[in-house]
């Protein structure tokens, strides 16, 4: 059969288009990359049967389609697409304030200078006192201590409850082993005085010992927080001219008594509360100076002048007298 010239040439065209596309397609393929190979695929498991899930509960998603994005578990950090979360401000460190540079070291405080003492009036020089020249009606209590303390709480109670200022002549080693009752005795308002440092007969020591006696215990009492200067008392009253005169050189006046109570004797001794009364009743006169003693009696333990101060202060005052420390003697 004939094909028409122009049928001939129709297909001769289509052969020629198709086989250019062929020449194309095989340009194409060699132009263009490979794709990239997927993960080999894993092997198939065995079905497992899932439960049931509960009514109202959403269906899991069907194998091979990913959850909803809301359907993600949100956790406490920003992996899980939280916002991140920001570091806190730091602070830039404030400076330390700067050290000052040590100074020169502070020098020591200085102890505190001892009181002036009382000057001596020449009208006593020579004199171991026995009353208070021109004093009035006037008593003043002293009191010695060189053995113990046990009578000071009732002297202190007794004198304070009625207002009577008394007279404490003290040795050194009393004030040394005593500085609180030193202290409460000086807080009180009464007067403090120089008994020696260790309580020897003064008619039996040189002139040294007379200065290391007087000074010693003047020391010992002013560190205990009084001064007793510038009344000096003779332990046992043993006393001359010359140990009157060494002690007036230290700056002290010798003060004796016009009456001794006896108390320091003790029960034991004879003596009880109502000899030291009467025994102060007796002496009663202007100025009288009374001797009483703190200490206990070493024998029975009796403090017999602190006993009877209640009642020898009761007695004075009934009598019209009223009561003095020995500054009286010093015009105070």
């Amino acid at each position: 059969m004939v094909v028409p010239a122009g049928e001939v040439r129709r297909r001769a065209a289509a052969m020629a288009l198709a086989a250019a596309l062929a020449v194309l397609a095989i340009i194409l393929a060699l132009l263009l990359p490979a794709p990239t190979a997927g993960p080999p695929s894993a092997a198939p498991s065995p079905s497992v049967a899932l439960p049931p899930a509960p009514p109202g509960s959403p269906s899991p998603p069907a194998p091979g389609r990913s959850a909803p994005a809301q359907e993600l578990q949100e956790t406490d950090t920003p992996e899980a697409g939280q916002a991140p979360v920001q570091p806190p401000v730091t602070e830039p460190p404030v400076p330390a304030p700067p050290v000052p540079e040590p100074g020169p070291p502070e020098a020591p405080d200085q102890p505190p200078e001892p009181p002036r003492p009382v000057q001596l009036p020449e009208s006593l020089r020579g004199q171991d006192l026995t009353v208070i020249p021109g004093a009035g009606r006037v008593v003043a209590l002293t009191f010695d201590a060189g053995a113990n303390a046990a009578g000071l709480p009732k002297i202190l109670s007794a004198l304070a409850a009625r207002g009577v200022p008394g007279t404490f002549f003290l040795t050194g080693n009393w004030a040394a082993n005593n500085p609180q009752a030193v202290a409460q005795i000086a807080a009180a308002g009464h007067r403090v005085a120089n008994h020696s440092m260790t309580h020897p007969v003064f008619t039996g020591l040189g002139d040294d010992q007379i200065v290391q006696q007087v000074r010693g215990a003047e020391q010992a009492i002013l560190a205990a927080g009084a001064d007793p200067r510038p009344l000096f008392r003779f332990p046992y009253g043993e006393r001359d001219a010359r140990t009157i005169a060494a002690v007036n050189t230290l700056g002290y006046a010798a003060v004796r008594w016009t009456v001794d109570t006896l108390g320091w004797k003790g029960t034991s001794g004879g003596v009880d509360v109502q000899t030291v009364a009467d025994r102060v009743q007796a002496g009663l006169r202007p100025g009288e100076i009374v001797l009483m003693h703190i200490g206990s009696n070493p024998d029975d333990g009796t403090t017999l002048d602190a006993d009877a101060l209640p009642g020898v202060i009761d007695r004075v005052t009934a009598a019209g007298y009223g009561f003095a420390t020995l500054d009286a003697l010093l015009g105070h």
